[in-house]
């Protein structure tokens, strides 16, 4: 039996590398929280189908598009090159930008949980000690770079990695709609087709933007999570 070692790398292994970091299965609570999604069904703004994919497309376009995605872009090679204020820049970006206490709560409990899932690897390209005390804790956006960096070979197409996370987000808001409209299973990969014809060009356009285009300004969603936050019954932390 062939036995790999550490200077092999196998046939698909970057892929499966990305599936991995888009599975719902990594361990970082993704599926707790449904990013005001729960709140905007409680005031019927979403009540089916075709207001859950239109919110969801939405959302893709309005806010991950122009803030989550780029900070993923930029981060990723700042990591490959341990530019540490750079990756501080892009980590007070995301918390300054988080318009309610649950936004900003769900970006570093998702965040912290990606940095144990690093360390749990012990994966001897990491370490922890080496990284600035600032950045152990970093927001979410920058510690799934982070986690890229480990797994996507320098030079690698960031688009291609930026796409995972992508369809990782798309994921978990699709299962948020299944459980809180609710939805069926059919109806639920129907939004996942046509966010998947969605994803390709918002990636682009989220890899062409700049420190000085990258905005996180949704102030419907705002509104929702704050509401959210003193709803009387709720399944979602957000």
């Amino acid at each position: 039996m062939h036995t790999t070692t550490p200077t092999d790398t196998p046939t698909g292994a970057p892929l499966l590398s990305l599936l991995w970091l888009a599975s719902p299965t990594l361990p970082i609570g993704g599926f707790s929280y449904s990013e005001g999604l729960e709140a905007a069904v409680h005031s019927s703004l979403v009540h089916d189908e075709a207001s859950a994919s239109d919110w969801i497309v939405g959302q893709l376009w309005q806010s991950q598009a122009r803030s989550d995605l780029p900070v993923i872009a930029q981060a990723l090679p700042a990591w490959h090159q341990h530019h540490w204020a750079r990756l501080q820049a892009l980590d007070d970006w995301v918390r300054h930008t988080r318009e309610s206490a649950e936004l900003r709560l769900q970006t570093e409990q998702m965040g912290r949980s990606l940095m144990e899932w690093a360390k749990s690897l012990q994966d001897a390209t990491f370490d922890l000690s080496a990284v600035p005390a600032a950045l152990r804790q970093p927001t979410y956006p920058v510690a799934y770079a982070l986690a890229l960096s480990l797994q996507w070979p320098v030079g690698a197409p960031v688009r291609d990695a930026v796409l995972a996370a992508g369809f990782a987000w798309a994921e978990n808001m699709v299962q948020a709609a299944i459980k809180s409209v609710p939805l069926g299973q059919s109806a639920g990969q129907r939004i996942v087709a046509r966010l998947c014809r969605e994803l390709p060009a918002a990636i682009d356009a989220a890899l062409a933007v700049t420190d000085a285009t990258r905005q996180s300004f949704s102030p419907m969603l705002a509104i929702l999570s704050a509401r959210h936050e003193t709803q009387y019954s709720r399944i979602f932390r957000s």
